[in-house]
């Protein structure tokens, strides 16, 4: 049996702040990924529906929520919640039930209508909840984590503002060409600079936004694909859903304490690093085989340390890659084509499937003035809280 499955359709609603429901933005992203494989609702064996949150917490049943939107059909069903990472173990649900022989056809769908501001824990104690007390006890909210973190990068490895700026650049020059973009203006360094400080040493614009949306993939077995006409579709060949390794020696949101290395040697990858692996180790390719990324750039240098947890360089290496312009269009190995989370902003249960939709563009040769030439194996990569890895990798 193949461990493949085929992409036949890929749908997306704009981000935004549309003041509507959450509903409403997937049911549009079904609706166009459907439209985009050709197939009408009745024809989907199962939906998969990536939980929208509040705060950080799980709070709808996704699948049948869209179910009912698209019309009851007697689907099989199925909602799931990994925070950042929701939706890729929406797509990776979908594929194990289109492997096993329980679906031909299954529709993922993740959208969200996320709150003004930063995200917050839901109300209530809870003190055996890391999250809680991270907001609670530190008052550590989602920004001073990613300051943390540059911080980190900029003892360790040398990067400066001006590097962290220039993901930002980059970023917004794509997602000035994409229509489904929240934010479709180019910017300059200097802008970045002039940004207000949220988390020094980010500014504004260093940072994403919380936003609307909704994305939605149409997957099919290989069988099922080529009876429907499409001989040479995109295949997604691997997904990667790892959780960390004991013990955690690099800060991780959130779990801003480490765990202990008196006793225990630290593990010798980090735990993005590993998701990566197993992404490649399950696809049968390397770094070296990549024509493009879409990573989880919650902020700018944390873009930069994704080119280093997918192999595209080594330890400290990110910031040079970046001056080299090897990450940018044309580049050895272009990062964030759909312009990243920094044009996007985050709709937690859709951002992992709007990575594949940009790839399934890439790979197809659809993606217009963003397209990669000649692309042909592309990685996701983000992470949810509490230890959720999440790539995919998919191939043409």
């Amino acid at each position: 049996m193949t461990g493949e499955v085929a992409v036949l359709g890929a749908g997306m609603h704009p981000w935004g702040k549309w003041g509507r429901s959450f509903v409403e933005y997937g049911t549009v992203a079904a609706r166009e990924a459907l439209s985009d494989a050709g197939l009408d609702w009745r024809r989907v064996g199962s939906i998969v529906g990536a939980d929208t949150v509040r705060g950080g917490y799980p709070g709808y049943v996704a699948g049948a929520t869209f179910a009912k939107a698209l019309g009851w059909q007697g689907a099989r069903v199925a909602s799931v919640y990994a925070a950042c990472a929701s939706g890729a173990q929406a797509v990776d649900t979908a594929r194990a039930q289109i492997l096993s022989g329980l679906a031909d056809v299954v529709l993922v769908v993740g959208a969200d209508a996320a709150p003004k501001g930063f995200f917050r824990p839901a109300g209530g104690d809870r003190a055996d909840d890391p999250d809680w007390l991270r907001f609670r006890v530190l008052g550590a909210t989602n920004p001073t984590y990613f300051g943390l973190y540059a911080r980190r990068r900029m003892a360790v490895h040398g990067d400066t503002l001006e590097d962290f700026a220039q993901v930002k650049v980059k970023n917004a020059a794509m997602g000035a060409l994409n229509p489904n973009a929240r934010y479709r203006k180019r910017v300059t360094a200097e802008e970045v600079a002039a940004s207000a400080v949220v988390a020094d040493p980010l500014r504004l614009l260093d940072i994403c936004a919380t936003s609307d949306g909704g994305a939605a993939l149409v997957l099919s077995s290989m069988e099922f694909a080529r009876r429907h006409g499409a001989a040479d579709p995109v295949r997604i060949r691997a997904v990667s859903t790892v959780t960390p390794r004991y013990p955690t020696t690099v800060l991780d949101l959130p779990d801003i304490a480490t765990d202990s290395a008196v006793a225990v040697e630290p593990a010798d990858e980090t735990f993005r690093a590993s998701i990566a692996r197993a992404a490649y180790e399950e696809a049968g390719i390397g770094p070296q085989d990549l024509s493009l990324a879409e990573v989880y750039d919650l902020s700018t240098a944390l873009e930069l340390q994704w080119y280093e947890d997918l192999g595209l360089c080594g330890e400290g290496g990110a910031a040079k890659l970046l001056r080299e312009g090897a990450t940018a269009p044309g580049g050895r190995i272009p990062v964030n084509m759909s312009g990243g989370l920094s044009s996007f902003g985050e709709a937690v249960p859709a951002q992992a499937i709007a990575q594949v939709c940009e790839l399934t563009r890439q790979l197809r040769g659809t993606a217009g003035d963003r397209q990669v030439a000649g692309a042909r194996v592309g990685v996701t990569a983000n992470q949810g809280l509490f230890g959720h890895g999440s790539a995919v990798i998919a191939v043409r």
